[in-house]
């Protein structure tokens, strides 16, 4: 377990929206990228920062779609990239240092979630290779614009499924286990928080803090590989196939979930903290392993020992190196 671990008393809760979080707040000159910024949570997410004043940067791999979602909001710049394209990661990643600006905050909000396996062309499974591997790299590159802002704030999102499963150190990319696509999310998701902490860690000398964010049950394109059955098996939708909707039991609309990102990458509450695991707009309690509670975070999805085995994979896997 880890002391920063622990609630803070934020004054929002289960069921506060990005309105709520964001009220009071003035993002005037700041610059934002936000991953996945064109639908669902993270559409939601570049809503409410341009609201309060914010640019925002988008990187998408259909770029038509992106600009259409996005058409309307004020200060909003779409560019291409495709998380498991290492080529195209660098490439945004230049053209954003070439243009001389600060980054304030990056939310690594982009993800896909229990997908028949398929692997990148390095070879690396799809899920881990989206969802951290991805956003270690964009990070890493992206270190001299966050350094730039004086004070910036890295969001990953992460999810409550990392209790399904622990990084596997040993054969991350299913090479020589059998694919289990549950546990490759749980995996990634570990990953995420994980990767929050080395992240802070490295961040804090800088004024860059990191945090992990598990947004709630929120039906949107994320669920695309789950049937109509599987969804609502675990109450995601009604028998009508609507959306349920129950804050205190982890099901939300999208702005109660996107509400923990915003948090996360804007409350002066967390100002001198960093790399916590969120939810519920707070801090959320460290839990046992053997723990059944609905809120909370597992020791492996926040074990320093592991964040550090899991850096020096990130590094080794994607010939990234990390210079401070």
């Amino acid at each position: 377990m880890t002391s920063i671990q622990a609630p803070i008393g934020s004054g929002f809760g289960a069921s506060s929206t990005t309105e709520d979080v964001i009220k009071g707040i003035d993002l005037t000159g700041k610059n934002a990228i936000v991953t996945g910024g064109y639908a669902g949570l993270g559409l939601e997410t570049v809503r409410t920062l341009s609201s309060a004043g914010a640019r925002i940067t988008v990187p998408t791999r259909d770029r038509a779609r992106a600009e259409e979602a996005l058409a309307g909001i004020r200060g909003v710049t779409v560019e291409t990239m495709d998380l498991l394209d290492p080529a195209s990661i660098d490439a945004f990643a230049q053209k954003f240092l070439a243009t001389g600006q600060p980054l304030h905050f990056l939310i690594n909000n982009a993800g896909i979630m229990a997908n028949p396996l398929t692997r990148d062309a390095r070879g690396f499974e799809s899920q881990f290779a989206t969802n951290h591997l991805g956003h270690f790299q964009l990070t890493v590159r992206l270190w001299p614009a966050l350094k730039k802002a004086g004070g910036a704030r890295v969001v990953c999102l992460t999810s409550r499924g990392h209790k399904i499963a622990a990084v596997d150190f040993d054969d991350p990319n299913f090479e020589r286990t059998d694919y289990d696509r549950w546990a490759a999310y749980g995996r990634s998701k570990s990953a995420n928080a994980l990767f929050a902490v080395g992240l802070d860690k490295r961040g804090e000398p800088f004024r860059i803090r990191a945090f992990s964010v598990h947004p709630g049950g929120i039906v949107t394109g994320l669920a695309k590989f789950m049937s109509r059955e599987e969804i609502r098996a675990v109450g995601a939708i009604d028998d009508e196939d609507r959306p349920v909707i129950d804050p205190a039991n982890n099901r939300k609309t999208v702005e109660q979930g996107a509400a923990t990102s915003i948090w996360c990458a804007t409350s002066p509450r967390l100002e001198g903290r960093g790399g916590a695991y969120c939810e519920d707009c707070d801090i959320s309690p460290a839990l046992e392993p053997d723990a059944t509670e609905r809120l909370g975070v597992m020791p492996w999805a926040t074990d320093p020992v592991a964040a550090e085995k899991l850096w020096d994979l990130s590094e080794t896997l994607t010939g990234v190196r990390f210079q401070p």
